[in-house]
C-alpha cells in the first residue's frame, strides 16, 4: 500500500486528520513519535531552513528535496506544500510526476501570482480563475497513482472577497481536484461556512496569529473539516526556545538548562538509535542455510 493510498484511507473514516508541520526530518519523527497520523511539510518551514522568508524564493527542486527526505523518514504519509506548481500548467504536470517520485501522499497548489507569498500576509495577488484550474487539470492528469492527492488551495479571500474563494473550491472541485483549501478565512463564520459551502472535503490552516481566529479542532471537526494542517507549530516553537536559551547562554555564561531534561543517548533515540544500534550484530553472522533438498 503506498503511502497516498494509506492517507485516502485515514480521509474515509470518520472525523478529522490533523497533520502538524514539519520542516526536516527530526520535527517529522517527532510529530509520528507524538501519535499523530499524518505530517504537512511546511513550505514556509522549508524556505526557512534555507534561510529564507515564504515569499516564493524556494525552487520547486528544493522544495522536492526537503519532501523526499521528510517521507523517507518517517511511516506516515506526508502532504506537502508546492506553493504555486512553480510556473504554467507545464511545469505544474513535472512538479507533480517530481513530488510523486518523493513519496510523498499529496500536494496542494494553489492561485497566487509568481512569486508568491505566505498565506497570511498582506498584498497577496491571484492569477485568473481559469489560469489556476488549467493548473488543477493538469496535475491531476500528470499523477500517475489515482490515490495522489490534489489539494486546491485559493487565496481568493483576502483579495477577491470570500464567495469568490468559495466558487474558485467549487470550481477547482468540479475539475477533479481531490480536496479544496479555502485559505485565511477571517472570521468564525467564515471558517464554519467552508465546509457548508463547498461541494467536497476541505482542509483547514491553522496559523496562530494570523487571518484565520483560532478554534477549538474539535469545532472545525464538528464543522465538516477532513484536514487541519498545523504549519507553524514547532518552527516557531523552536525559533522561540533558540533566541531564550542563546540569550541565556550569553547571560550566564554555562550551558542552560534545556527545556526538558535528557541525555545524550535520550535524544538520539528520538531519530532511531535503537533501531540503528539493533543492526550493528544483525549482520555479523551469517543467515540460517537453507538445505539444498528443501
Amino acid at each position: 500500500m503506498t503511502q497516498a493510498s494509506r492517507f485516502r484511507e485515514l480521509l474515509r473514516r470518520d472525523g478529522m486528520v490533523t497533520a502538524p508541520g514539519a520542516y526536516d526530518c527530526i520535527t517529522a519523527k517527532l510529530i509520528a513519535q507524538a501519535g499523530f497520523d499524518a505530517v504537512y511539510m511546511t513550505g514556509a518551514g522549508t524556505a526557512a531552513t534555507l534561510g529564507y522568508p515564504d515569499f516564493g524564493l524556494v525552487t520547486m527542486s528544493e522544495m522536492v528535496g526537503n519532501a523526499r527526505r521528510i517521507a523517507a523518514a518517517v511511516e506516515l504519509p506526508v502532504i506537502a506544500d508546492a506553493d504555486t506548481g512553480y510556473g504554467n500548467e507545464l511545469n505544474v504536470f513535472r512538479t507533480v510526476r517530481e513530488y510523486e517520485t518523493a513519496g510523498v501522499a499529496g500536494i496542494h497548489i494553489e492561485d497566487q501570482g509568481f512569486p508568491k507569498k505566505c498565506g497570511h500576509l498582506d498584498d497577496k495577488e491571484i492569477v485568473p480563475r481559469e489560469d489556476w484550474l488549467a493548473k488543477i487539470r493538469a496535475a491531476i492528469a500528470a499523477r500517475r497513482d489515482r490515490d495522489f492527492m490534489i489539494i486546491a488551495r485559493t487565496d481568493a479571500r483576502a483579495v477577491a472577497g470570500f464567495d469568490e474563494s468559495v466558487a474558485r473550491a467549487n470550481a477547482a472541485l468540479a475539475a477533479g481536484a481531490d480536496m479544496a483549501f479555502v485559505e485565511a478565512p477571517q472570521s468564525l463564520e467564515e471558517v464554519a461556512a467552508v465546509p457548508r459551502l463547498v461541494k467536497g472535503p476541505c482542509l483547514l490552516n491553522v496559523v496562530y496569529g494570523g487571518k484565520t481566529p483560532d478554534l477549538d479542532l474539535r469545532e472545525a471537526e464538528r464543522m465538516g473539516y477532513k484536514l487541519a494542517i498545523v504549519p507553524g507549530l514547532l518552527v516557531k516553537c523552536v525559533v522561540g526556545i533558540c533566541e531564550e536559551k542563546l540569550a541565556e547562554l550569553k547571560a550566564i555564561h554555562r550551558h542552560p538548562t534545556p527545556p526538558k531534561e535528557m541525555t545524550v543517548r535520550e535524544m538520539f533515540q528520538r531519530v532511531g538509535a535503537d533501531e540503528w544500534d539493533a543492526r550493528r550484530s544483525l549482520f555479523r553472522s551469517p543467515a540460517p542455510t537453507r538445505n539444498a533438498a528443501e
